[in-house]
């Protein structure tokens, strides 16, 4: 889908989870591919690499406020945005705890945090905004490779795995409700990526991911169901 559509329609992407590193990047690349593009933005005190790019983009991206950890926002949020149509609705989140304590070991409240923000957060979003996206449109989350029960072989980052794998489910469960629609839906592994939550050791790139990333976001558009795809597009394992 693109700008040269013949009804002239430019397509819009709303990107949860935009201020920064990876959500920044894929907000960026919707817009050097001639979409619209809304994003979301935690923090309403401190300005953002979001703001820039909304500043630079003539009007064609928008910044809104949401704390996804904050159900209270979501009405709103849906309130601010009932005249847009959406073409696609993605949401980017995620965070983690001390990678190298065994599930047995971790606090509650860490696990409470990982899981709420990783799994039900992303959820409740998508449960808010869904009837935004258009018939034809996309839905997805940012999940990881980590998230696949079939390719935990070593352990290690315990409760994160814990929380994609939960939020796969949730998905898959969100996709089966949907299963009459000709909506897209879908879960990306992005791999390890430098950014904050992947660290400096990380083996890949912003630049050079993010690119790939939107090309399988694109190429689910117009193919109904769910599917949990890496950043070559080729199948991930539940």
């Amino acid at each position: 889908m693109s700008s040269n559509s013949t009804d002239q329609h430019t397509p819009t992407a709303l990107i949860i989870g935009a201020s920064r590193g990876l959500g920044h990047a894929v907000a960026a690349e919707f817009l050097d591919r001639g979409w619209d593009v809304i994003g979301t933005v935690r923090d309403t005190t401190s300005r953002t690499p979001l703001h820039d790019l909304a500043d630079r983009s003539d009007g064609r991206v928008s910044v809104e406020h949401l704390d996804i950890n904050e159900p209270d926002h979501l009405a709103p949020l849906h309130q601010r945005l009932a005249h847009r149509r959406l073409d696609l609705l993605f949401i980017n989140a995620g965070t983690t705890n001390n990678e190298q304590t065994p599930i047995g070991a971790v606090p509650v409240s860490d696990f409470v945090q990982v899981m709420i923000t990783n799994a039900l957060s992303p959820m409740r979003v998508i449960e808010a905004l869904e009837d935004l996206v258009t018939p034809t449109g996309l839905i997805g989350a940012m999940s990881s490779g980590q998230g696949s029960i079939t390719n935990n072989t070593t352990g290690g980052r315990e409760v994160y795995r814990g929380s994609k794998a939960a939020l796969n489910m949730f998905m898959r469960s969100f996709a089966a409700r949907q299963a009459g629609t000709q909506r897209a839906f879908a879960l990306l592994a992005p791999g390890w990526i430098r950014t904050a939550l992947g660290g400096p050791n990380a083996p890949f790139t912003v630049e050079e991911s993010v690119p790939l990333l939107v090309d399988v976001l694109l190429s689910r558009l117009g193919t109904p169901g769910l599917a949990y795809l890496d950043r070559s597009g080729q199948t991930v394992p539940w």
